[in-house]
């Protein structure tokens, strides 16, 4: 199962040119990061990764400014602030 998810995620990068992808919120896209999750840490984790980059990765957020944080609030009404973003470092 791990394979086929890890082969997928590698056709999805041969047959689709970066240029035509939609651009990820996060600095390490969501397919390099559930590729990364799964492979190291097994398909439960690379399938709970694709699960919440799918719901949270989109461009329908905001960044608020809360005495003087920043804080990125999701499509889900997640909330990260930019102390705790370490790998969810937004582009921006």
């Amino acid at each position: 199962m791990k394979a086929i998810l890890l082969t997928f995620i590698k056709i999805y990068w041969l047959l689709v040119p970066e240029k035509r992808r939609r651009k990820c919120l996060f600095k390490t896209s969501c397919s390099h990061y559930v590729y990364q999750q799964t492979k190291e840490n097994g398909i439960q984790k690379g399938l709970k990764a694709l699960r919440f980059r799918m719901q949270n990765c989109n461009s329908n957020y905001q960044i608020i400014e809360v005495d003087g944080e920043k804080i990125l609030v999701t499509k889900t009404s997640k909330l990260f602030r930019e102390k705790d973003l370490n790998e969810f470092i937004l582009k921006k």
